[in-house]
């Protein structure tokens, strides 16, 4: 329960609504047992006027008695279906302060857990399960909800209905109200225990549907390779394996389920019973008149159903608690990446320096950069070459800041990266990496992506630059075509240039070119630096890649390896040098040589 303590806040933001609604089911609830009274009160004065009726048979005033009984029903009648409506007013009310309060939470805390997605480094999301994320966002906030609406909600109305039947069955007779009311903590215990096993069946039942669905998704998204290696039937057989197991264990809940409604109506029917015949007998002594019977029997009614509600409330709030543990524990996760007290705007001109550079991926250990050292001045082409695992992916992160230094310093333009604002720092840094994720959404919503205020001109430059024209003309749409979910509509040459399109449109000072021409052909990728070499002529870029790129005239070449600079110079040093880069060039243009 102590987990629940950190949903104060927003109990205190909407504590006008709270208490509105908490008086709203007081006074439904008061309503609610005044009905009994009433119904006691016609039943005594008719049995009484019906005695008088009796002894007057035959006489001229029996018309008058009839009048009067008639009467009395009636009005009374009037009065309770009056009583009804005005109930069902406040409860109306009740509700729709309660339980929208909820959702004022439910929305309150999805924005509060959404916000905080954004703040956390891409550690986390490397640690973290993409599915685990979701559930937090979305099942443990529902079952959050579930307690700052309708338990909260069942749990007052428990409480002051059980209060105000119980005080107005005192009011009649204490030993007849004892009676009745013994089978109910019973009937309470046995709820809440039933309701425990079903909460168990039903996190299995959940754990499986989560497993179910995951299997569907997984079949539906890799459909082209399941077909292509002919396992349609091993895919059928394994998803109706798991579908069975689903079905076993949905059909042994209701089964339970089954079993557990009867169960809760024979208590409440003992209950009545015990009224029945205690009251008969009471009755029959004097002690009570039959109004107090049929008041009782009311009483009983009205409390079936706060009293079946126990243990779903119980076990409403029992997943809360572990739910709101689960966003708590998130919620306190601090991003290791954040701004320093005295960060500042900035604005680069994109000289940078690294120096001494060292590594090591926290969740992998891995050494990825080891004294690492490398001058940029503004405006340099600066190619780094190098085999997957390299480390060169690694420069790219830290520049952009999603990893600090390990040791050693980074500088940009004379400021180490740590005092520049993420803000600042990002929005002048364009990224384009080798799997540029796509939106569902159009091609030109997908672009300006990175300059949400992009004119239809910059988007065309853009689109230009990165060589796309040509495709988006065979689009029937045009711009307006939809790619699909992660641009699966689309080919990964396609794919790569409206990343890189997404990228040249911010028109940083600095770009970042992390394999990001991998997936095109070699005309295309000529076209393409030709363009960044006529328009991005006063840019620092930095192209990160495993291939040469003899038609770029870079300033600077490293070659690296094991996190290390094994040979650095222009494209002829490196030549002359006859090391590893010169046989990485002998050997793609043997390659090229045979293509053709």
């Amino acid at each position: 329960m102590k987990h629940l303590f950190a949903l104060n806040k927003y109990f205190v933001k909407y504590k006008w609504r709270f208490v509105w609604g908490l008086l709203f089911v007081a006074i439904s609830n008061l309503l609610a047992v005044v009905g009994p009274v009433i119904v006691r009160m016609v039943l005594d004065d008719v049995q009484a006027n019906v005695n008088s009726y009796r002894l007057l048979t035959g006489s001229s005033l029996t018309t008058d008695m009839q009048s009067i009984i008639f009467s009395m029903v009636l009005g009374s009648g009037i009065l309770l279906i009056a009583l009804a409506l005005v109930r069902g007013v406040f409860m109306f009310l009740m509700r729709q302060t309660l339980i929208v309060m909820s959702r004022h939470i439910e929305y309150e805390q999805k924005k509060e857990i959404y916000d905080h997605y954004q703040k956390l480094d891409l550690h986390f999301y490397k640690t973290h399960f993409t599915g685990d994320l979701m559930n937090r966002i979305s099942e443990d906030v529902s079952r959050v909800r579930s307690y700052t609406g309708p338990s909260i909600m069942y749990a007052a109305n428990l409480l002051v209905l059980t209060l105000m039947c119980v005080w107005g069955m005192l009011r009649v007779d204490v030993w007849l109200t004892l009676l009745v009311v013994a089978p109910l903590p019973l009937l309470a215990f046995i709820i809440y225990w039933v309701n425990s096993i079903i909460h168990r069946k039903t996190e299995k039942i959940q754990t499986q549907l989560s497993s179910l669905t995951a299997t569907a998704q997984e079949s539906y998204s890799g459909i082209r390779v399941i077909k292509s290696f002919v396992q349609e039937q091993n895919m059928i057989r394994f998803f109706n394996q798991t579908s069975e197991a689903y079905r076993k264990s949905a059909i042994n809940l209701s089964l339970t389920e089954a079993i557990y409604f009867p169960s809760m109506n024979v208590f409440i029917g003992l209950s009545m019973l015990l009224t029945i015949l205690a009251g008969g007998y009471l009755a029959m002594q004097d002690y009570v008149s039959v109004g107090n019977i049929a008041e009782f029997v009311i009483y009983i009614n009205l409390l079936m159903f706060p009293i079946s509600s126990i243990g779903w409330t119980a076990s409403m709030v029992q997943r809360a608690a572990v739910s709101q543990k689960r966003i708590n524990e998130f919620l306190q996760t601090k991003p290791k990446i954040q701004d320093e007290p005295s960060a500042m705007e900035v604005s680069l001109t994109g000289a940078i320096r690294f120096e001494n550079v060292h590594f090591t991926y926290q969740h992998t250990h891995i050494h990825a950069l080891k004294n690492f050292s490398l001058d940029i001045r503004s405006g340099e082409k600066i190619a780094i070459i190098g085999k997957t695992g390299s480390g060169k992916s690694t420069i790219a992160h830290l520049l952009l800041r999603m990893y600090d230094v390990t040791e050693g310093s980074l500088q940009v333009d004379g400021n180490d990266i740590r005092t520049i604002a993420l803000s600042s720092l990002r929005r002048q840094i364009a990224y384009a990496p080798q799997e540029a994720y796509l939106f569902s959404d159009t091609i030109y919503n997908n672009i300006t992506f990175g300059k949400q205020e992009a004119t239809a001109e910059e988007v065309h430059l853009a689109a230009q630059m990165a060589d796309l024209q040509k495709d988006i003309l065979h689009f029937e749409k045009g711009f307006e075509t939809v790619v699909g979910e992660r641009g699966v509509m689309l080919s990964g040459g396609q794919k790569q240039r409206i990343g890189l399109a997404r990228a040249l449109i911010k028109n940083s000072q600095i770009l970042l070119l992390d394999e990001s021409l991998s997936a095109v052909d070699t005309q295309t990728e000529k076209n393409i630096l030709s363009n960044i070499n006529t328009y991005l002529a006063d840019k620092t870029i930095l192209v990160i890649t495993h291939r040469i790129f003899p038609n770029w005239n870079f300033d600077k070449i490293l070659v690296m390896e094991d996190g290390r600079v094994t040979e650095m110079g222009t494209h002829e040093q490196l030549l002359q040098q006859n090391g590893s880069y010169a046989k990485l060039y002998e050997q793609q243009t043997a390659e090229s040589h045979y293509r053709d």
